[in-house]
């Protein structure tokens, strides 16, 4: 057996007299200082510190609408425009550098309830419960007092409750009592697409393969339709409804739905009979959800108040955003540029909060650039240590919501210690362990 053992020769290190340079060992790489950990986890605890003392997430609130404001979209060619309707039906568009209203217009009798941007940035396609899909031209000039037509009126059979542009073509979907796709020049829908539901609340078009669309119906339903074959193709129930969906920009294949239960679920549409990941923050029903433009994270907005800000493979909100006269959020919007979000609620406004709440609104000096790189890297370094992740997963809620999520925390042990004890006391395989990713899911019908 050989062993290595450390050998140095006394003449190597021994001062002849008094006056010789004591030699040193050690390592010049400053990589390979021994205290190089230490020091960067402290630099990582106290930049986790100040993105907490710093955090100043509101930007700004638009004001303006004198009804609660129903939904929001954002121009695909444009980043500082959006455009929203109200429950009075009143259309406007927005400039976001100034805070400003472009125009506005009473555009249906009664809610707003659907608006999407054409894919030319200038023109947009709104519906309401008037039973009125309507297409209206940005009018830049307009003096004071002065009244806006709307350039085309589709009228349908029944109320509308959304819709979505295709992303190339001049095609609009809608959906009510089913799902109807319309050509601005016919005035019947090319095509209706249904499944049994009776009435559809949502529907979006995927942004990749842009014949997809997904919509959520009230009989707990997410169906998967195919324009080519005029078909739906694939179905899956969950134990309550889906209000909104929303499909990754990024990856054509998946999707989240805002849920009823309080969550959110990430779908692979190759594979509806699990879940991609459960997002469980919110304490009531979420009623929007917005993919960012780079497709790694998504906001959410919810009956509890709260907007929350999710990483699209995480369980849990990284950031959640709330104000003392903020009432329940209808609607959300990322912004183009992925470094603003929008919130619209029922106190009549729509505000405008930073995705980073704690990063300035001001161009970085290339020095502080790299200082701000270099901070990022080491709280990703550092995030699964017990200082760090405490520090970065506290977040100050309205007491409510705290409460509520306490008695949702106990209620969920309580129910899966249930759980633990039935199968404790069965006969082998007789209450099989079901994951948390397919406990919601009712079926699924190809």
């Amino acid at each position: 057996m050989k062993v290595k053992v450390i050998n140095r020769v006394a003449e190597d290190y021994t001062r002849e007299r008094k006056t010789d340079v004591v030699k040193v060992f050690k390592n010049p790489d400053p990589v390979m200082h021994p205290f190089e950990r230490a020091r960067e986890f402290t630099r990582a605890l106290n930049a986790t510190k100040l993105d907490k003392v710093f955090a100043k997430p509101f930007a700004r609130a638009l004001a303006g609408h004198r009804d609660a404001v129903s939904c929001l979209a954002r121009s695909r060619t444009r980043l500082v425009d959006i455009a929203s309707g109200s429950c009075d039906g009143e259309l406007r568009i927005w400039d976001l550098a100034t805070g400003s209203c472009q125009w506005s217009t009473a555009a249906h009798n009664g809610f707003v309830r659907g608006v999407a941007w054409a894919p030319d940035g200038d023109s947009l396609w709104t519906c309401g419960d008037d039973r009125l899909v309507k297409y209206w031209q940005r009018e830049p000039d307009l003096e004071a007092g002065e009244s806006i037509e709307p350039d085309m009126t589709i009228v349908g059979q029944h109320a509308f409750l959304g819709l979505d542009v295709h992303w190339k073509e001049q095609l609009v979907a809608t959906c009510g009592v089913d799902v109807q796709i319309w050509d601005p020049q016919r005035s019947e829908p090319v095509h209706t697409l249904s499944w049994g539901s009776d009435s559809v609340m949502s529907v979006k078009f995927n942004a990749i393969e842009r014949h997809v669309l997904a919509s959520t119906g009230s009989d707990r339903s997410i169906v998967l339709h195919d324009m080519r074959t005029a078909t739906a193709i694939r179905k899956v129930v969950l134990h309550k409804r889906s209000n909104k969906v929303a499909w990754n920009p990024m990856e054509a294949f998946n999707f989240v739905v805002a849920n009823e239960d309080h969550n959110l679920y990430t779908f692979d549409m190759r594979r509806l009979d699990s879940a991609l990941c459960v997002h469980t923050d919110h304490v009531s029903a979420v009623l929007d959800v917005d993919f960012a433009p780079t497709g790694r994270e998504f906001v959410s907005g919810s009956y509890d108040r709260t907007v929350r800000i999710w990483k699209y493979n995480e369980g849990r909100s990284r950031e959640v955003y709330h104000g003392k006269r903020m009432q329940r959020i209808w609607s959300v919007l990322f912004a183009g540029d992925a470094k603003w979000i929008m919130s619209a609620s029922d106190d009549f406004n729509i505000r405008l909060w930073k995705a980073n709440a704690s990063k300035g609104v001001k161009p970085l000096l290339p020095r502080e650039e790299r200082s701000q790189r270099y901070q990022d890297k080491l709280k990703e370094r550092f995030k699964e240590t017990a200082d760090v992740k405490r520090i970065a997963r506290h977040k100050h809620l309205p007491k409510a919501v705290l409460k509520a999520s306490r008695l949702k925390g106990i209620i969920k042990s309580s129910k899966q210690r249930k759980e633990k004890n039935v199968r404790k006391h069965s006969k082998p395989g007789a209450v099989p362990h079901v994951a948390e990713r397919k406990k919601n899911i009712v079926a699924e019908v190809t």
